[in-house]
């Protein structure tokens, strides 16, 4: 029974590993599950075993992508025991990581949302809730910095929109900005670790903390 469910678990985790690769290189009207079955190693009857249709295979891996991105958004900044600045500059690093690990990601969801408004709901129910609450709590506390004045103080919904708009463009533009001035370092990694500082840097400066 074990070795069966184990077996399930894989096939499953195939699957989804195969038709996140699909949708985000093809968008949703371009994948194909007869490329997903295959790409996956299993039968077309298989796979609609697993996910009866397009539509929820498409929201187990986008789902699955942003509970993953709030998860680990959550875990940074939202662990009470490091000061706001080691939380704020955490949740910048590993925000910047997971995108850059996730590179067609950003695209993906903007061409579905340009092509596809009905699918906003899809694409950020499951963040919604969390980054919610995680943003009134980082509210409270960039609050209570500020009056006790060894903060600015900001709105953290705008700080967010900040970060999210450091962290995403230059890794979804990079392949134009390179073609026009080029690498300023050469190493590819190298360039990535000293945006990812100047991104922290930024959005600390924007805080003041002292």
């Amino acid at each position: 029974m074990e070795k069966k469910s184990a077996y399930s678990q894989d096939t499953e985790t195939r699957i989804l590993e195969a038709a996140e690769k699909e949708f985000f290189e093809k968008g949703y009207a371009g994948a194909r599950t007869a490329s997903i079955a295959e790409a996956a190693g299993v039968t077309h009857a298989m796979l609609h075993y697993y996910f009866r249709t397009k539509d929820q295979l498409f929201e187990r891996v986008v789902s699955g992508k942003m509970n993953m991105l709030g998860n680990i958004v959550l875990s940074a900044i939202g662990d009470d025991d490091l000061p706001l600045e080691d939380r704020i500059r955490q949740g910048v690093e590993r925000h910047f990581d997971f995108i850059a690990s996730n590179r067609n990601l950003p695209r993906f969801i903007i061409n579905e949302v340009c092509t596809h408004p009905e699918r906003v709901k899809i694409i950020s129910e499951g963040l919604r809730k969390m980054v919610n609450g995680l943003l009134d709590n980082l509210q409270r506390e960039i609050d209570e910095y500020a009056g006790r004045g060894l903060c600015e103080r900001i709105d953290a919904r705008v700080l967010m929109i900040d970060i999210v708009s450091l962290n995403v463009f230059p890794l979804m533009a990079a392949p134009m900005l390179q073609e026009i001035v080029g690498n300023p370092i050469g190493d590819a990694n190298a360039f990535l670790e000293m945006r990812k500082r100047e991104n922290v840097e930024t959005i600390l400066r924007k805080l003041k903390i002292r």
